[in-house]
């Protein structure tokens, strides 16, 4: 064999190694992506049962039932009047509370309920952590419903 023909073979070797390297990448970044979505887009267009989604809107309140038998709870989420059932099956996050904000991620099932693998509770706005509140209120600058982002401006 050539040297010429030497340099193409592995230079066609190197580019084919390079592609599929590529290949698999995107392959792994496509499987890990999750859209967000909230229940009224849920209910208006659904996607494809089985893919990754967050849901994200507000726990309606009265539809928090908990298992006495496992760690599973059910809830819906709600949103713009629109609410889709979750179910999950796990330990919640101490900041869940009916009204408040949350994202749960995980799949859509067949019967129209969404199965949750993870849930994210949301604070609101206003939340500021308990440390600066004292602080702030040992200084005389705490002004109740004042938030975080008006101390740090």
């Amino acid at each position: 064999m050539t040297p010429k023909r030497q340099r193409l073979v592995v230079i066609s070797a190197a580019c084919a190694a390079i592609i599929g390297a590529a290949v698999l990448v995107l392959s792994a970044l496509d499987d890990a992506s999750a859209f967000f979505i909230t229940p009224d887009e849920l209910v208006s267009s659904p996607p494809a049962i089985g893919q990754a989604l967050r849901l994200g809107g507000l726990v309606k309140p009265g539809t928090v039932l908990k298992s006495s038998t496992s760690a599973g709870v059910s809830f819906d989420v709600t949103a713009k009047g629109a609410s889709v059932r979750v179910i999950y099956n796990g330990l919640l996050p101490d900041l869940f509370r009916e009204g408040q904000g949350v994202v749960a991620e995980g799949t859509l099932s067949a019967d129209g309920t969404f199965a949750a693998t993870r849930v994210l509770a949301k604070h609101d706005e206003t939340y500021m952590p308990p440390e600066l509140a004292e602080k702030l209120k040992e200084s005389g600058e705490f002004r109740p419903g004042q938030s975080l982002q008006d101390v740090e401006s």
